[in-house]
């Protein structure tokens, strides 16, 4: 199958497309290069079926003919340090690209995987978060141009459905992490685990009991493979119900690293979630997924990508 990728050169879209192209497809990656990293592309572009095409998903995506199965739309800036710098970039990402990326997929009568993401529940006042639940977001502060856009991005998708029958999937993504994610990502995990590496203080916003779950590389993209190729027509969550605080993850990874670095406590940023926790029922019983790597398994192996010289 001929499959398109947009945010090809991200933390995702990487590990995405290898996974495909080493399943035989012939893959086409889309990226603007805003927060994707050029040897991202680099290395997939050293296997056969890989195309790459330097693009925006704000605009119309060009037509060459061909024929595309599925399209899985991963295009948007996730990290807050990258999302806040230029808000309206975001939010035109999230419905323009979105817009723009149905219309393609409605054209080429192909499947789409739409990445949306946990934050559209906002600071949850339901613990776990089940699909069902319809969120506390605050429409107006710093972090609504990403949990906003990603709300609307949904609405997009649905109405596609709705109106044009174009076969769309949602993937609501929670915390996802392991090799190869941007150093300079900002997020809790990169964070942490670089301060340990480098022996210096390791910053904690707020008390560090604000609770998160983190699901490894492997098992989010073959969550998402399996809802593409499903019928589930419907948002689905993709996380690891494994809950834990923020400074049980510190602790894990001073152990795991032989770090002696100490903790910086920080203001907690503005609608930071105290809670967050999937509630998996729905990917559990319709794509038979769960998430199968351990958090200390993962982060063995994302330490171990850090400690290679950049």
């Amino acid at each position: 199958m001929r499959i398109i990728v947009t945010g090809a050169a991200g933390f995702i879209g990487y590990h995405l497309c290898l996974t495909l192209l080493h399943a035989g497809h012939e893959v086409i990656g889309i990226d603007n290069f805003y927060t994707g990293s050029k040897g991202n592309i680099e290395e997939l572009g050293k296997l056969p079926g890989f195309q790459f095409i330097e693009s925006d998903v704000r605009h119309e995506i060009d037509d060459d003919g061909s024929s595309i199965g599925q399209i899985y739309h991963l295009a948007c800036p996730a990290s807050p340090v990258y999302y806040q710098k230029d808000p309206l970039f975001t939010l035109d990402t999230c419905y323009l690209g979105t817009r723009n990326v149905l219309e393609f997929a409605r054209k080429k009568s192909a499947g789409v995987l739409i990445a949306s993401t946990s934050e559209i529940y906002g600071d949850p006042d339901v613990h776990p978060q089940e699909e069902m639940y319809r969120g506390r977001v605050n429409t107006w502060g710093p972090r609504s141009c990403y949990d906003e856009g990603k709300r609307i991005a949904e609405s997009l998708a649905f109405e596609y459905q709705n109106c044009f029958s174009v076969k769309v999937r949602v993937a609501r993504i929670f915390n996802t992490y392991g090799p190869n994610m941007n150093r300079a990502d900002g997020r809790v995990m990169t964070n942490l685990i670089l301060s340990a590496l480098q022996k210096k203080p390791m910053t904690i916003y707020g008390t560090g009991r604000q609770t998160r779950s983190f699901c490894f590389i492997s098992d989010q993209i073959e969550g998402l493979i399996q809802l593409m190729n499903s019928s589930c027509n419907f948002p689905v969550n993709l996380g690891n119900p494994e809950e834990v605080s923020i400074l049980e993850v510190a602790h894990i990874i001073k152990e795991l690293t032989h770090s002696d670095s100490s903790y910086e406590f920080y203001p907690l940023p503005v609608d930071d979630p105290r809670m967050r926790c999937p509630d998996i029922t729905r990917a559990k019983q319709l794509l038979q997924w769960s998430p199968q790597v351990s958090l200390r398994q993962g982060l063995e192996k994302m330490i171990r990508y850090y400690e290679q010289p950049l």
